[in-house]
Formats: structure tokens, C-alpha cells, sequence
């Protein structure tokens, strides 16, 4: 196909316009003003039409009102730029003249669809209307020119129906209500079994419901129905729901819609007659196989709204085996074309073939490893070029929980239907889209139950955990939107009746209320009673997966190590493909076991035992008080000094060879102790009690609140922690280090390669460094010397504080590496308290656009500077830094792009990241014009 079609530069051609802008391009007999590459003015569809007519396929003819229209009609305060009416009349006349057809003529009617195009792909979330230009006068004439009075009458109500929902208003259960109670009557099922007679009695119950809803006739002036279309269209951009896809997708709200007005050809002519929609590839699997669905004798909104059971597309072969032939090969030109799976909408009007759309096809993450891999074994992409295929969201959908087989056979299956989108989901069900929104936002996990979904149920869709439908197919609304924002979908399961009045879903003799925990299997299509567990996914048996991850590993600058505070943790990152361990928190395994009870009693001696020490060593005697709490302040810390070797043996040996950059103690130490306000309640119940003070409970409960008030600080997240602790309280930091030093020690006598980077926390003056790997490093050299023995460790700092930024240079003169803890980097500069705010104004901040994202997710621009600030200084200082961030945007795509941007040598995040962080610091890598050779 390549070949037939002309470069962009040759066919978008000038034309004549009275606005003072030109949002005018035109289609039609083999010739286009516009182009593939042009998306960004006439959206993916209008680009997508030029282009298939370019390449002399059969596109019904048509023009492309442009997104800057849209846009400057809002700029207008909602009314069209002056000239443009002008310039879509003369736009009309060029398609009467391609069709010899006439727009409001009754004998010769030219009856057109308008229909919403955004650059980017957004399926179902704004409008359409078909079968514009019919009225009393030219349905008529549509009739004579076809000898088919029933096909007049159902193009007639469909335009009314669609008209009076998406433009007038009128809400949409009215015109399903008075159809389905037209078939009740009739006792028929489908829509295809009512007559002419009975659909022109439908037609005038539909303009009598838009005059009962509107007060006003429906409109018959076709130029009036153009003109009201354009601007319905226009205002859908700005619909909830499309506003919702958007803020989901983080699509821009200023791009605006295209309008394309497009010539209609009728698949409702009969059986030789219909609409489908395919894929040029399976979007579930990936398979390099035609993938769709067809209706016959309908238009294209019944496929997709999954009202009636549509065909699969292989048995198009057999009904009308000249369009399939056709089709077939139009498929296969537009992919070699695209390099890339196609989305392909078609009408067939009395056996012949048109294509109203082709767009790049949504598909499931599994289906885009497959497809990317297949597409680079065949030639017809690059390692680089597959690798920009794949979303990291992508990678981990992948990697999300599966049922437990064990449990799902021993589970109540209620029903079976399509499996419309891969994966596991349990939930409480819910009805609708309203209920999934509120549930889900007081912390409920739900599944989306209806009937069949609809572009309005989107925001319900977005924060369920899965979807079940009892209509519609695999091209179906659910299905196509729950692939593209990677959610289980069951979809057409017929066997369910849902009784939304009474919040239930029946299969058999199996009823599930609102509320009721159920389980969605998107693989295979059953669903489930009850809560069904779940097991990790197996990345060894991926084997795509790990393809396209080792062609990022050849590209990507960025190392990628991993958080991690457990060797089981380690090991798991490892077989991930971390390279490291950027964060290891000592801290967390004080909380585990015994040992909270064992760092309590440390805490509630260290101050005065430190304060003894002190004494001790400038010559003092202490009093047998002081000499207890040094003896149990030591004990306590022996004890810990042993656990936390045998916990950093441990990691050293799972990441044997690679380095592991442990963190001293961070937190402030009253978060080891029981809340303070338990305590208070806890003591005051004993004194009303008149308790003894010599009752044990008692008497710890009094100790441990008098180390509470005395540990209390109003903002102890800036207070006493982190290098400040270590220096108040040296043998804090000392145990840790000698724990450190010990535990590579005894792996590397057992033949291991343990590489320790021993980061001390928070320091905001290069002072506190300097004094405290003063201390460490006298620890580490007795702890050597008394093993005879040399290890490989260096010493390092967290950047958090942004003065550190600022004396990046200074700090780098004492520390071997940097690593970013960005999580404090953003409270600190924003004036945020991170679970304060997350908790409270912050998601409406983001809701409100006050902030653009949310800035513990992904990187704020100011933080990036005052990072690239930090590396540029340090490196001034010691050329050789390695600099990394081990906060949570390590994980975060946009964040490791900013990483790669500034320079850092790695990024960190947790275990189940490793896989998207690699890839996404390849495509950084690849969007900067860069490969590591």
C-alpha cells in the first residue's frame, strides 16, 4: 500500500475559504486535501479517511471541520468562527457534486453521518449522529430511489433517536422505552423484526417524546439539523464523559474535536447488507488473525452498543463472501501501511464494501508484547520502534494477580460469557457506574454489573476493578474500553438477567445482590460467587515479555535497582532484573517480632545512657542508675546488632555482586513506641481504676508514656530523626554500621561479592556528615581491623532537604554517592505534610487543576531542577558521584524520564516496578535520540 500513497507534502492542497482561517478539508473520488500526518488538525479519524482515500479505497465521501474550529468556537463563547458556516456550505455543494446527490432534495436525498474525531483515540466518549438530512419530504424519496419503505422508516427513527439523545437532550431511556414496548406489543425480540408500519408508528412516538421533552417540533430544515450537529459535536468535547476519559488517559483538554461529515451508506438495506467492526490483529492475544464482529441489516451504532448479539467476523466469509475477500485484503494493506494493528470500522450497503474509519487498535498488554515481538521478527519494525509500541502500564498488567487455580476449582461458577479483556477481578458488585464511583471512593474494590455499558458509565468503569455485561460482543463498548484502560472485562453473558431496580444479577438458579463479593475472570470469561484468592503472575513464563525487556536493557542508559528490606524481596527484584538495591530501610526490620519490644527497651534508656557515657568518658563516675540503663541500653543493642546482621546477610547474599545501599535509622523514635494518645487513655483508666504503680501493666504503660512526652515534638517528621538521631544518640548508627560490616564479612568468607553503600539520611548542613562519617568510619575500621579481613562499602547521603541542593558540592567533598529521597524532597519544598495532604485537599487540588498532577506520583518541574541543581554541583565537586532516587517516583514513567534527563547513574523503586521501570527508561532513552551502545 505503501506505494499508492502520495507524500503528505503533494496532496494537502489549498483551498478557497471565507473564514479567516482555513477548517475546511475535503475527501472524495480517490483525491484528499489532508493526510495521515495531520492528526493533530483533523483528529485520527479525519486524518484516517484522507488517507484510506488517498490509497484509493473505498471511502464514502465527505469533509473534515477542523479541532482549531472547535476550539476557536469555544474561544467565541460557543459560536462558530465567522465564515465558517460559509465555507461547510461550499464543503456541502463539493459532495452533492461527488455524489449527484442533493442535501435536502426529496427526490435525490444526500443524507451524511457527523461524527466526532479527536488527535487522539477516545471510542465512545463523544458523539455521533447518522442518517442526517432525513425528513417527511426526503424519506420519501429515500424510499422511491430504493423500493425498501421499511428501511426508509428505520433510518428515519434511528436519526430521530440519535438526534434527540446526543443533540436535544432528550434522555435516551424515553426512545428505548417506547422501542422496546413497540416489540412487546408485536411480540418480537429484535429490532430487525419490526415492519414499516410498525417503525413508522415508532417514528411518530419518537418526535411526539421530543416535543413532550423539548417543547419544540423536531427540526426538519436539514441545513438547521447540519448546523445543530456541528455544534453538538463540538460540545461533546466538554461532556463528563469524555472529560473523565481524559483526565484518566491524561489527554490534554485543549485539543480539541474534529467534525467529520461523511457521505452515509446504509448496512439497514437488507441482508445483503451490513456493519462490523474488526481488528487486523486479535487485541486480546495479539494472534496475527482478522478479529471482529458484524451485524447484518444494521447501522454502526448496533454493534457497538452490544444491543444485539452481533457475528463473529470469519463467518462474513460465508454470507457475503465477495465483501470478506475484499475486506481481507483492505486489512492487510492498511496494516503494512501503519505498521501497526488497525481498529477498522466498515458498512456494507447492498454488497458493497465501504471503510468508514482505521485507526490504531487499542489492545491488552499481553496482545502488545506479542504483537511488538511478532512485528520485529517480521521485518516490520525495529527493536527501538517495538519497544515505543509497548505502555509501561503495559508491563504491569502483566504482572498483576491471577485467580488461584486451586481455589477457582473449587469455586460456584454462575455463569460464562466473553472473555473481552484478560485478567482477574473481585469485587462487591455494584449497578451502576454512580454506585462504583462512591464505593470505590470510601476504599471498596467493586465490579461494574450492567446490562450492557454505555460512553456515560465510564467514570465507573475507570475505578472498578472489573466489568460484567449481559450484552455485547468483543467489539462492544465494554470490551473495547476495558482493553484500553486494562481492566478484566466479561462481556455477553447472555444467561445473566439483571434487575437494576432491585440490585440483582440472576444465572440459573444463582442470585448476587449489590454488595455481594464476586470474581471476574477476563481470560476465560466465568465469573464467580464469592471472593476468589489470587496468586502473583509469573514473569519466567512471559517469555515476551523478558524479549522486550532485554532489548530495553540494550538501549537504556538508566540502571534500575530496587527498594527492598527482605532477601525474599531481593531475590524477587533480582529475577526482575534490578541491578541493585537503591533503598534497604534498617528500620522497618526493628518493627518485626520480638524486636520492637527490644528496640522500646533501647529507647527508653538511650538518652540517659548515652548521657552516662559521656560522663564515663570524661572521667566521671556513675551511679548504679546510670550504670543499669548504659548495661540495658547496650544489651538491647547487642541483641539488635545481631538480628540486623543476620537480616543484612541475607540481602548481601541475594544480591551477591551487585551493590545494596542501606539506609540508617530514619524516623523519628516515637514511631516505635504505642500511640501517645492510647497511652494517656491506657494510664488514665488505671488511675480511675486506683490501680497499684507496682502492677506491671501499670507501671510499663507509665514508662513507656513518660518516653512518649518526652519524645514528643509538634512536627516530628522535621524534628529529631535521621542524621540528627545518629548524632544525639551515636550508638544508633554505630550498631547499624558494625551490623553492616559484620554480615559482608561472613558472606564474603563464604566465597560471596557482598558490595555495601552505607547512606546516612537527612542531612541539611555538610557538617552533620562530616561528623557522622567520622563516627561510622571509625566503627567500620575497628570492625575490619578485628576481622582482618577488607570489605568493599562506601559512604553516601540522601539529598532530601532542598539547602542539601543548594550545598550539593560541599556535601559531595564527604560522600561517595547521592540518592534522592524524593518523597521528603517534595514534602519540603512544596510545605506539604505528604499523608496530610494526600489525605485531604491535595486530590482535589489536582481535580480542580490548582496542580497539574499529583506531586508525590510524579515528579513536580521544580523538584526536577533543584535535583538537577544537586548533580550538576556534586559532580562539580567529585566527578566520579554516582547519584540515584530510591523514592517512590522511582516507579513513576515520567519521572525516571526526567531521571534520565539530569543525568542520574540509576533509579529505585519496588520489586514489582523493575520490569516497568526498564522499560520505561529505554523509551527515555529513545525520546532523548540516544541508545547505550
Amino acid at each position: 500500500m505503501a506505494d499508492t500513497v502520495a507524500p503528505p507534502a503533494e496532496r494537502a492542497t489549498e483551498r478557497q475559504h471565507r473564514a479567516t482561517k482555513r477548517y475546511i478539508y475535503s475527501w472524495g473520488a480517490g483525491r484528499a486535501e489532508g493526510n495521515a500526518n495531520m492528526r493533530d488538525l483533523l483528529g485520527g479519524k479525519g486524518a484516517g479517511l484522507a488517507e484510506m482515500t488517498s490509497a484509493g479505497l473505498p471511502v464514502p465521501p465527505g469533509f473534515t471541520i477542523t479541532t482549531e474550529a472547535c476550539n476557536d468556537y469555544f474561544a467565541a463563547g460557543e459560536r462558530l468562527p465567522e465564515g465558517l458556516w460559509d465555507d461547510v456550505l461550499e464543503a456541502v455543494k463539493e459532495v452533492e457534486q461527488e455524489t449527484g446527490k442533493g442535501f435536502g432534495d426529496p427526490p435525490n436525498p444526500l443524507l451524511v453521518s457527523v461524527r466526532s474525531g479527536a488527535k487522539f483515540s477516545m471510542p465512545g466518549m463523544m458523539d455521533t449522529v447518522l442518517n442526517l438530512g432525513l425528513n417527511e419530504q426526503t424519506l420519501q424519496g429515500l424510499i422511491a430511489l430504493t423500493g425498501n419503505e421499511r428501511f426508509g422508516w428505520d433510518a428515519y427513527r434511528r436519526f430521530i433517536q440519535m438526534f434527540g439523545r446526543i443533540v436535544m437532550d432528550v434522555d435516551g431511556t424515553k426512545f428505548d422505552e417506547a422501542l422496546d414496548a413497540a416489540k412487546h406489543a408485536r411480540s418480537v425480540e429484535q429490532d430487525t423484526d419490526l415492519d414499516a408500519a410498525a417503525l413508522r408508528e415508532v417514528t411518530d412516538q419518537f418526535k411526539a417524546i421530543v416535543r413532550r421533552e423539548t417543547g419544540r417540533e423536531f427540526p426538519a430544515d436539514p441545513y438547521e439539523q447540519l448546523d445543530l450537529a456541528i455544534k453538538a459535536v463540538f460540545a461533546s468535547w466538554f461532556g463528563k464523559r469524555a472529560r473523565d476519559y481524559r483526565d484518566y488517559n491524561k489527554i490534554p483538554h485543549d485539543l480539541g474535536t474534529a467534525v467529520n461529515v461523511v457521505t452515509m451508506v446504509f448496512g439497514n438495506m437488507g441482508n445483503d447488507s451490513g456493519t462490523g467492526v474488526a481488528f487486523t490483529r486479535d487485541p486480546n492475544t495479539g494472534e496475527k488473525t482478522l478479529y471482529g464482529e458484524y451485524l447484518t441489516n444494521a447501522q454502526g451504532e448496533d454493534v457497538v452498543a452490544g444491543i444485539r448479539t452481533p457475528q463473529k467476523i470469519a463467518q462474513l466469509e460465508q454470507d457475503l463472501p465477495q465483501a470478506y475477500d475484499e475486506f481481507q485484503r483492505i486489512a492487510g494493506r492498511l496494516e503494512e501501511h501503519y505498521r501497526d494493528v488497525q481498529d477498522l470500522e466498515f458498512t456494507i450497503e447492498r454488497g458493497r464494501l465501504f471503510m468508514l474509519q482505521t485507526r490504531a487498535a487499542k489492545r491488552t498488554a499481553a496482545a502488545a508484547v506479542r504483537i511488538a515481538v511478532d512485528m520485529v521478527e517480521q521485518g516490520i519494525l525495529s527493536k527501538e520502534e517495538a519497544l515505543q509500541r509497548i505502555e509501561p502500564a503495559h508491563v504491569d498488567q502483566l504482572l498483576r494477580d491471577q485467580f488461584d487455580p486451586r481455589e477457582r476449582s473449587k469455586a460456584t461458577r454462575v455463569a460464562r460469557g466473553l472473555n473481552a479483556s484478560p485478567g482477574a477481578a473481585v469485587g462487591k458488585a455494584v449497578f451502576s457506574a454512580d454506585t462504583a464511583v462512591e464505593w470505590a471512593g470510601r476504599g471498596e474494590k467493586v465490579v461494574l454489573v450492567r446490562i450492557e455499558t454505555s460512553p456515560d458509565d465510564f467514570h465507573g468503569m475507570a475505578v472498578a476493578q472489573g466489568i460484567l455485561t449481559a450484552r455485547g460482543g468483543a467489539t462492544s463498548h465494554a470490551a473495547v474500553v476495558a482493553r484500553q484502560i486494562g481492566k478484566p472485562c466479561v462481556a455477553g453473558c447472555a444467561v445473566l438477567q439483571i434487575d437494576y431496580a432491585k440490585g440483582t444479577a440472576t444465572a440459573g438458579d444463582v442470585t448476587f445482590r449489590q454488595g455481594d463479593p464476586i470474581s471476574v475472570d477476563g481470560s476465560t470469561g466465568e465469573v464467580f460467587v464469592g471472593a476468589l484468592p489470587t496468586v502473583s503472575a509469573r514473569f519466567e513464563d512471559q517469555p515476551d515479555l523478558q524479549r522486550i525487556l532485554g532489548w530495553a536493557d540494550e538501549i537504556r542508559r538508566l540502571q534500575v535497582w530496587t527498594n527492598a528490606d527482605k532477601p525474599e524481596e531481593a531475590a524477587q527484584a533480582r529475577s526482575y532484573g534490578a541491578q541493585g538495591i537503591g533503598l534497604c530501610r534498617t528500620e522497618h526490620m526493628f518493627r518485626e517480632g520480638e524486636r520492637l519490644e527490644i528496640v522500646r527497651g533501647a529507647i527508653l534508656v538511650a538518652f540517659a545512657a548515652t548521657r552516662a557515657k559521656a560522663k564515663a568518658e570524661a572521667g566521671g563516675n556513675l551511679t548504679a542508675e546510670e550504670q543499669k540503663a548504659v548495661s540495658t541500653f547496650d544489651a538491647a543493642l547487642a541483641k539488635l546488632e545481631g538480628l540486623q546482621q543476620g537480616d543484612f546477610e541475607g540481602i548481601f547474599r541475594a544480591m551477591d555482586g551487585l551493590p545494596v545501599v542501606i539506609r540508617l535509622i530514619d524516623p523519628p523514635l516515637h514511631e516505635f513506641l504505642p500511640n501517645r494518645e492510647e497511652l494517656i487513655e491506657q494510664v488514665t483508666r488505671f488511675d480511675a481504676t486506683g490501680t497499684p504503680e507496682s502492677e506491671p501493666e501499670y507501671a510499663k504503660a507509665r514508662e513507656l508514656l513518660a518516653a512518649a512526652n518526652a519524645l514528643h515534638e509538634q512536627n516530628p517528621m522535621l524534628g529529631l530523626r535521621g542524621c540528627r538521631l545518629g548524632l544525639l544518640i551515636p550508638d544508633f548508627v554505630k550498631v547499624q554500621t558494625r551490623a553492616i560490616l559484620n554480615a559482608q564479612i561472613a558472606v564474603k568468607r563464604a566465597g560471596g561479592d557482598p558490595r555495601a553503600e552505607i547512606m546516612i539520611p537527612l542531612v541539611g548542613h555538610v557538617n552533620e556528615l562530616k561528623e557522622t562519617r567520622r563516627i561510622l568510619e571509625a566503627e567500620a575500621r575497628a570492625v575490619e581491623q578485628a576481622a582482618g579481613l577488607k570489605v568493599d562499602y562506601k559512604f553516601g547521603t540522601m539529598i532530601e532537604i532542598p539547602r542539601a541542593c543548594w550545598v550539593a558540592d560541599q556535601i559531595a567533598e564527604h560522600a561517595e554517592f547521592f540518592s534522592f529521597g524524593t518523597n521528603d524532597l517534595t514534602q519540603m519544598t512544596f510545605g506539604y505534610s505528604r499523608d496530610d495532604a494526600e489525605g485531604g485537599f491535595l486530590l482535589k487540588y489536582v481535580e480542580d487543576k490548582i496542580l497539574p498532577e499529583n506531586p508525590f506520583q510524579t515528579l513536580d518541574p521544580v523538584i526536577v531542577s533543584e535535583m538537577e541543581m544537586a548533580v550538576t554541583k556534586g559532580r562539580s565537586a567529585r566527578p566520579s558521584l554516582e547519584v540515584g532516587i530510591c523514592g517512590e517516583h522511582g516507579g513513576d514513567p515520567a519521572s525516571i524520564a526526567a531521571c534520565h534527563r539530569i543525568g542520574l547513574n540509576y533509579v529505585s523503586c519496588s520489586p514489582f516496578r523493575v520490569p516497568v521501570a526498564r522499560l520505561a527508561a529505554a523509551q527515555a532513552a529513545l525520546a532523548a535520540g540516544e541508545r547505550d551502545r
